[in-house]
This record gives C-alpha cells, structure tokens and sequence, in this order.
C-alpha cells in the first residue's frame, strides 16, 4: 500500500500526519509536531523515502482573498480571466502572485468567486524548504480554508479558525482526495509525475531503438544468410547443368538455358515415347487363336492395326474379345468374306498402358 506525508502549517506549529493508503481509505500511521516560532524558520525531520506524495495546507493567515462577480462559474474559464481582475486590485499586478479560485454562491445574474493568492517570492522560499527536507508537496492548499468555505462569509476568513485534532487529519483525508485550491501553479507547478513519465517515456523510446537495433541486426543478418545460401544454390546448380551439358561453353543462366533443354526434348517426345513392338506381339502370341491367322501388324504412337483371316464371323468376334483383354478400344473395322471362303478382318486397337 502506499504511503503519503500530509504537512498541516499552523499559525504557532507544523504537524505532519504519515498516512497509509488502502483500496477506499487512509489510516494515520504516524503523527508529528514541530514548533514554529517564525514561518520562516521550518525544521522537519526529512520525509520518509517509502513515501510517494507529500501534500501541504497553509493556514489562513498566510493567505489572501479577493471576491470577485463574474458572468460563469466555469473553473477553467475563472483562472483564465482572474488575472485580468487581479491587476486591477493587487500590488504590483498577477504577474507578483500565485492565485487560484473557488465558486461560491451566485449572487443576481453574477457568479460570485473567491481569489485565493500568495506572494510568488514566499511560494519559492516554502518549496525550497521542503526540497531541502526531500519533500515536493504534489498541491498547496488550506484545511481551514475548507472550512471556512463550509458556511461561507468575508468576516471567517479574517478571523482564526479553531479545528480539533481529529477534524484536521478528516479535512487532510478530504483535501488528498479533492484539494479546495491548488497553489503550486505556472512555474511552480508540480512537475516530478510529468518527469518521472518524460523519464520513463525516454527509457521506452530507448528500448524501442536498442529493439529495432536488434531486429534490424537479426533481418541484416538472415539476409546475408539467405544470399550465401543462395549463391550456394547457384553454383550447385551451374555445377550439376555443365555435368549434363558439357559441350555448353556459355552458361548465363542455368534455370532458363535447363528450361529450353527440356521444351526441345518435349518436341522430341514422340520419337521416344509409343506402342513397344516387342511388348505388343508377346501379347498377341498369348491369344488363342484356333484357325485364325494374322497376315500384317501395323504399329504407331497411337494404335495397332491387325489384318488376317478367320473361318467364320463367330471366331473374328472370339479373337476380338481375347484382344479386349490385353489392349484398349479394340474394335472391328473390316470384316468380309474371301474367294476362298473365308472371312478376311481388320481389327484396331490400343496398348492398354494401365
């Protein structure tokens, strides 16, 4: 859980109350008290370093008011045009003053706002104070002021206002959570958060680099790999091309040259590719041919052409189905009888090459 230093500047005394945040609370760990004879003179013990926030609340009498009627109530637009307002009744003008604003009630058509201010030089020795004790207060405010505002009137904010120990750290709590004013404003705003993200967003930016460093290091590097891989893959293939085709004296490009080897090759298919002759009269002279004979056996790429002579009609059919058995779309084309008295055939057909 973290830890957080309240510092509660009274008119004759500083307490500090060390609060321990949990999940919807804030516990008093430790409380302090600390003399104070001249605001000027502010000893503390230095803030604990587990401590993450430190906050700081002035007492009344160290600051000044002003209110003011203006036409909104808008927090945002009040700070933009309270200098305007401020030059008119301040010393020395806005530019000499730390100010914030509160809404108060609205008056007629007006809206009525409470200027809060210190002297800037005052504002610079507190915060140097505190450096000086390892503290940076996150926001200035005032418990008594809150207070004050609680039933609000002019004649409150001049005289002292008298809070029991208990209520001062419950407005304390109040003022960590929503603070009444801040008073850490223009040059000393409270930076150390924005620092602390500028510093972890230097770090990521420096991470991010060093990241692409090495990633570009490990693409330059599998580049460099793939390019020896394949010149690698070149000469192997130059190699194995000049073993197929030594006669070859100049090689410009292995994988086009190969590719025109293989559509000449492909034009020459034909005169390496059919029927085999052999292959195909073991296969007739298996068939049981029974007074049929066989005069010419014609081969090419496509087909075989046999012609011959059979007893009757009813054996040129036999012969035909035995062929069916062995070759492909076998099918008479020509049947007629001889002076003999015999049928004369001419039967087609194709190497089965399943």
């Amino acid at each position: 859980m973290a830890r957080v230093l309240f510092i509660d500047i009274k008119d004759s005394e500083v307490q500090t109350y060390l609060l321990e945040s949990g999940r919807s609370k804030y516990e008093l760990q430790e409380r302090k008290k600390y003399p104070l004879s001249d605001r000027r003179d502010l000893i503390l013990d230095p803030a604990p370093p587990e401590v993450e926030n430190t906050y700081v609340s002035l007492p009344l009498s160290s600051l000044n008011f002003r209110v003011i009627d203006l036409p909104f109530a808008n927090r945002d637009k009040v700070r933009d045009v309270l200098p305007f307002e401020l030059d008119n009744i301040i010393l020395g003008g806005s530019e000499k003053v730390v100010f914030d604003a509160v809404p108060l009630n609205t008056a007629g058509n007006a809206d009525r706002v409470l200027a809060v201010y210190v002297d800037k030089r005052s504002m610079g020795d507190l915060l140097g104070k505190f450096r000086s004790q390892n503290a940076d207060p996150a926001f200035v405010t005032s418990l008594e002021l809150r207070k004050a505002l609680a039933e609000f009137s002019t004649e409150k904010l001049l005289s002292p206002v008298h809070l029991e120990e208990e209520e001062r750290l419950s407005l304390a709590i109040d003022e960590i959570r929503n603070p009444t004013v801040n008073l850490r404003r223009d040059e000393y705003a409270y930076t150390r958060d924005i620092d602390k993200m500028k510093k972890s967003l230097r770090w990521t930016a420096i991470l991010a680099i060093l990241i692409a460093v090495v990633v570009l290091t490990d693409l330059l590097l599998n580049i460099a790999a793939v390019r020896s891989d394949i010149a690698t893959v070149k000469n192997d293939m130059r190699k194995e091309y000049r073993e197929l085709f030594p006669e070859e004296k100049n090689v410009v490009n292995e994988l086009h040259q190969m590719k025109s080897h293989l559509k000449e090759l492909k034009t020459k298919e034909e005169l390496y590719l059919g029927i085999n002759p052999l292959g195909a009269l073991l296969k007739i002279s298996s068939v049981d041919r029974q007074g049929v004979v066989f005069h010419e056996m014609t081969m090419d790429n496509e087909s075989l052409t046999l012609k011959g002579e059979a007893p009757t009609l009813t054996d040129i059919q036999r012969i035909k189905e035995s062929l069916d058995r062995i070759f492909e779309g076998v099918t008479i084309s020509d049947s007629k009888s001889s002076a003999q008295g015999r049928m004369l055939f001419t039967i087609t057909a194709k190497e089965n090459i399943g």
